[in-house]
């Protein structure tokens, strides 16, 4: 009976957090900000490279700037200037897929905006504005579809 006890306490014990709880807020910390500011600048190398016909090089931007954007977005409430750089990735990255006809990859990064920004609190003009133009992208995806 005892060494039955035992493992009952063992498998308890390995059922509580690995970790202590992080009281600190990332999105206060330094390396925060210079990952959206990284963001930032690939969206505006990719922005460029695709404006300019160099789809591989926006290719490039993009796949770096998906790391970033998944650090970004890790904290429970990442900031404003996070997600909408996240938000500009997205939708760079499914432009490029629409103008590949990969319709259905280049929706599904539209949806992400129109989630995003469904459910973004507080609302603002630029949330809004930011929610029509995720309406509109899906809207062209889906004529281009037809």
């Amino acid at each position: 009976m005892r060494p039955l006890a035992l493992v009952a306490v063992v498998l308890l014990a390995g059922c509580g957090p690995a970790h202590p709880p992080s009281s600190t807020d990332p999105t206060r910390e330094a390396w925060y900000g210079q990952t959206v500011q990284q963001l930032n600048d690939l969206n505006r190398e990719a922005e460029r490279s695709l404006a300019s016909g160099k789809s591989d090089a926006a290719s490039a931007s993009i796949l770096r700037g998906q790391a970033l954007e998944e650090r970004l977005l890790s904290p429970v409430h990442p900031t404003l200037a996070a997600t909408e750089a996240a938000s500009d990735l997205d939708r760079l990255y499914g432009r490029m897929l629409l103008a590949n006809r990969h319709y259905g990859w280049a929706r599904l990064m539209f949806q992400k905006n129109l989630g995003r920004w469904r459910t973004w609190r507080p609302e603002t003009d630029e949330s809004h504005r930011r929610l029509q133009q995720a309406k509109d992208d899906i809207a062209a995806c889906d004529r281009a579809m037809q």
